[in-house]
C-alpha cells in the first residue's frame, strides 16, 4: 500500500500550522518556560506523534506506522544528543535565557529547511543509484564510532563556532552587546548587527552537520520521503521544550552517546545488508543480489532502537544516583564533577 496523496498533503498542512502557531506564541509572549510548562509541551508533542502513527496504521497498515515510529525515535534520540551542542552555543555566546526560545525556534526552522533539501536529494539518489546504501552504511558505522569515542568533539564545536565568529566579523559590523532579540541595532547613529546573528549562524551550521548525520540513518529505516520528513518534523517540534525541561539533567545522561552509537552502527549494518540483498555493483558477486544477506524488518529495528535508548538512559541514571550517594563530602562531590567534566577537582 502507498500513502494517499491527500493524507500526505493534509498531514503536512496541519503540522506546518501547528509549528507556525508555536512560533507565533513565542513571538507574542517571550518568557522562560517553567518545568511544568515544558513537560506538558513535550508530552503534547510525543502524544501527537503517537496519534499520527495510529492514524497512519489505520489508513495504510502497521508497516508504514512502524517505519514512522522507528524513524521518529531515531531522530528524537539524535536530537537529544544535539541538545548538548545547543547548550554549548547558548553558553558560549551568553544568550539571555528569556530569548533562548526564539533562538531555538529559528534553529528548528533552519533545520527543517536543510533536512527537507537533504531528504529530496537523498530520495532521488536512492531511487536512481541503489549502491548508495553501501556508502550510507559505511558512513553510519564511522559516525557510530565517532559517537562512542567522541574525544574532543565539543572542543571542535567551539573552534568551529569561533571560526564563524571571525568570518562574520570580517564581513559585517557586529556590536558587542545584545539589543533584546533584535538582529540589528543602532550604535553611534549607525545600524549594525547584534551578536544574535552570530548565534543564528552557529546554530545553522550545527543543524547542517546534524542533517548530514541523521538523514542517512533514517533512510536506513524507510525509503519514503514523506515518512522521513514527518519523523524529522516531529522530532524537532518538541526539541525547544525538551531543551528547557532537561537543562542541567543533560549532564546526567552520560551514557546516552553509547546508546546512540549502537543505534547508528546497527542501522549502518542494516543498510549494508540491504545493499548486498539488492546488489547491482558489477564487481560484487558479478552484479547479482547476494541472496544470503538478510533483510532486517522494521519491527526488529524498532525493538533495537527502544532497547538501546532504554539501557543507555537507565544506566546513566543509575550511575548518576550512585555518584550522588557517594559524594557525601565537598571534596568527593568535586571529584565526581571533575571526573565527568574532565577538569581538575581543585584550582
Amino acid at each position: 500500500m502507498e500513502l494517499p496523496a491527500w493524507f500526505e498533503i493534509g498531514s503536512l498542512v496541519v503540522l506546518v500550522l501547528i509549528l507556525a502557531a508555536d512560533l507565533l506564541l513565542i513571538l507574542k509572549r517571550p518568557h522562560i518556560p517553567s518545568t511544568k510548562e515544558s513537560t506538558l509541551w513535550v508530552i503534547f508533542y510525543v502524544t501527537l506523534a503517537l496519534v499520527f502513527a495510529g492514524i497512519m496504521w489505520a489508513f495504510v497498515g502497521g508497516e508504514y506506522a512502524g517505519q514512522f515510529v522507528a524513524g521518529w525515535l531515531t531522530e528524537y534520540s539524535l536530537s537529544i544528543d544535539n541538545l548538548f551542542v545547543f547548550v554549548l552555543i547558548m553558553s558560549q555566546f551568553a544568550v539571555p535565557r528569556r530569548f533562548q526560545q526564539e533562538v531555538l525556534m529559528v534553529g528548528i526552522i533552519i533545520a527543517l529547511v536543510l533536512r527537507g533539501a537533504f531528504i529530496l536529494v537523498g530520495a532521488t539518489v536512492i531511487e536512481n543509484f541503489s549502491p548508495i546504501f553501501y556508502v550510507f552504511g559505511a558512513f553510519l558505522v564511522w559516525t557510530a564510532f565517532r559517537q562512542a569515542f567522541p574525544g574532543d568533539d565539543h572542543s571542535d564545536d567551539v573552534q568551529r563556532e569561533s571560526f564563524i565568529v571571525r568570518t562574520l566579523r570580517r564581513m559585517v559590523d557586529i556590536s558587542d552587546h545584545y539589543d533584546g532579540k533584535k538582529l540589528r541595532t543602532v550604535v553611534d547613529g549607525k545600524k549594525i548587527f547584534t551578536p544574535m546573528i552570530i548565534v543564528f549562524a552557529a546554530i545553522g551550521v550545527t543543524d547542517l552537520l546534524f542533517a548530514i548525520d541523521s538523514i542517512p540513518a533514517i533512510f536506513g529505516i524507510t525509503e519514503s520521503p514523506f515518512i522521513v520528513f514527518t519523523a524529522n518534523l516531529f522530532a524537532l517540534m518538541g526539541l525547544r521544550q525538551l531543551y528547557f525541561l532537561l537543562g542541567d539533567l543533560l549532564d546526567r545522561l552520560r551514557y546516552l552517546h553509547y546508546g546512540i552509537a549502537f543505534i547508528l552502527a546497527f542501522i549502518g549494518v542494516k543498510l549494508v545488508l540491504h545493499a548486498m540483498h539488492v546488489n547491482e555493483l558489477p564487481f560484487v558477486n558479478g552484479g547479482e543480489p547476494i541472496e544470503w544477506a538478510p533483510e532486517i524488518s522494521t519491527w526488529v529495528s524498532l525493538g533495537v532502537i527502544v532497547a538501546s535508548m532504554a539501557v543507555a538512559t537507565i544506566a546513566s541514571l543509575v550511575a548518576s544516583s550512585r555518584d550522588s550517594r557517594t559524594a557525601t563530602t565537598p571534596d568527593a562531590a568535586a571529584s565526581v564533577v571533575a571526573e565527568e567534566k574532565r577538569t581538575p577537582p581543585t584550582i
